[in-house]
């Protein structure tokens, strides 16, 4: 997989995070009662998700199935 194919996939994951991130907000916002349960669903959905991607873990998870990004030095080496 190219190094640009790589960042696109982990981009649009980021963007599921960020969506995740402002849904409060955006339920907040739009007035809808966080007491429906697909709300609260949602919510608490969101909650973890951010959570987990706060791990280092998933950056390990994300080199084993091959979406890791090469961090380089100014020498070319990992």
């Amino acid at each position: 997989m190219t190094d640009a194919t790589k960042r696109t996939v982990r981009t649009v994951i980021q963007g599921v995070v960020a969506f995740a991130l402002a849904l409060p907000a955006i339920v907040d916002a739009a007035g809808i009662p966080e007491s429906l349960p697909w709300v609260a669903g949602a919510l608490a959905v969101a909650g973890g998700l951010a959570r987990v991607m706060a791990l280092p873990s998933v950056e390990a998870l994300l080199d084993r199935v091959g979406l890791g990004i090469v961090e380089q030095g100014g020498d070319g080496t990992r």
